[in-house]
């Protein structure tokens, strides 16, 4: 498992927090995102690295139009440009989720944003579902020995592994991989979140969620599924991005960590030990009673012993033994019937 200053242990989930475009154009925003991020329980605030050159050219053909969907209409220059967030807030970004507990992590599009992130000190590299074919950029990001967390949307079987084996070839094994419907929102019939368990024993790796859907219910299920990494968009009240239809507010996320990490401890297991608490409660279960005085000598029977509450006595499966036994001392009514009785 990679080790960020939160890593993922003892079966926890480790939950990060994606701003995107939600900053809506203002660094002021985008400060205030990680501030409230941080009182949220989340692990880590994640933005994107990228300037809209790197992702396409500004181009006005058929080829560069968003056809349907969230962005329908939208050229992707104009896109791109409207959505990304300024290289020189990053680092300021980086600075406050420092100051506020939180893990800093981002997804870089080209080698340039990979170079930047190393110039202020990233941690850990995203790779987005949309780049999990881009195995230059992945050997690039892999190359730099820092945790990989792959979001796998879209990918065919062969080329998860492909992103994998582009890991391994930089030496590169500190790999999450991420299971996403890349819909924006994604409906729940498409999420397959059966595929976490599968993936798992597939791959070799831990899996996670990059959760598009809406409300907490994906991200629930994922982690009861075996989800150890939780990565959901998130938003300020009111201000609206590229990203805001399909993102949490903040009210919405806190309680979204608190039912994933509730919901990784229901699912925990198996355990077939006793609880502390389960170990108080066992006084309540039934054991062999005295019902009526015995003397010394006289015979066990059905109309002097019963199984009842509480659990003093033997065990309910050892009373056939008792039956027709005799009695080697006296036992009053309402006195447990022990070990040494048989």
């Amino acid at each position: 498992m990679f080790k960020l200053k939160k890593s993922i242990v003892n079966n926890g989930v480790y939950i990060i927090a994606e701003m995107s475009a939600n900053h809506g154009g203002s660094l002021e925003n985008a400060l205030e995102i990680v501030r409230q991020v941080a009182k949220t329980g989340a692990d880590c605030l994640k933005i994107q690295t990228y300037t809209a050159d790197s992702m396409t050219i500004d181009c006005d053909n058929d080829y560069f139009r968003i056809k349907g969907g969230l962005w329908d209409g939208y050229k992707l220059y104009d896109l791109y440009t409207e959505a990304s967030t300024p290289y020189e807030w990053q680092a300021k970004i980086k600075e406050e989720c420092e100051k506020n507990g939180l893990d800093f992590l981002s997804t870089p599009f080209d080698k340039d944003a990979v170079d930047f992130l190393e110039s202020i000190g990233i941690e850990a590299y995203k790779i987005a579902s949309f780049e999990l074919v881009d195995i230059p950029l992945i050997e690039y990001v892999a190359s730099k020995g820092k945790p990989m967390i792959i979001s796998t949307g879209m990918g065919s079987l062969e080329e998860i592994q492909d992103a994998i084996d582009a890991c391994h070839r930089m030496g590169n094994e500190q790999i999450v991989l991420l299971k996403c419907c890349s819909e924006y929102p994604a409906p729940w019939a498409d999420m397959h979140l059966g595929n976490i368990p599968d993936m798992a024993k597939r791959f070799g790796v831990p899996i996670g969620l990059s959760d598009h859907s809406e409300g907490s219910l994906g991200a629930v299920v994922g982690v009861t599924l075996g989800a150890c990494v939780i990565e959901k968009h998130v938003m300020l009240e009111g201000v609206e991005s590229a990203d805001s239809r399909f993102s949490m507010t903040m009210d919405e996320f806190a309680k979204m960590v608190r039912d994933v990490k509730n919901a990784k401890l229901i699912a925990s297991g198996p355990d077939y030990n006793l609880t502390e608490g389960e170990k108080n409660s066992t006084v309540f279960r039934r054991s062999v009673f005295a019902i009526k005085d015995i003397k010394c000598g006289e015979e066990f029977s059905i109309s002097n012993t019963a199984v009842i509450r509480p659990s003093d006595g033997i065990k309910p499966k050892y009373y056939e033994q008792l039956i027709g036994k005799k009695a080697n001392r006296n036992i009053e009514a309402g006195t447990p019937i022990l070990m040494e009785d048989l």
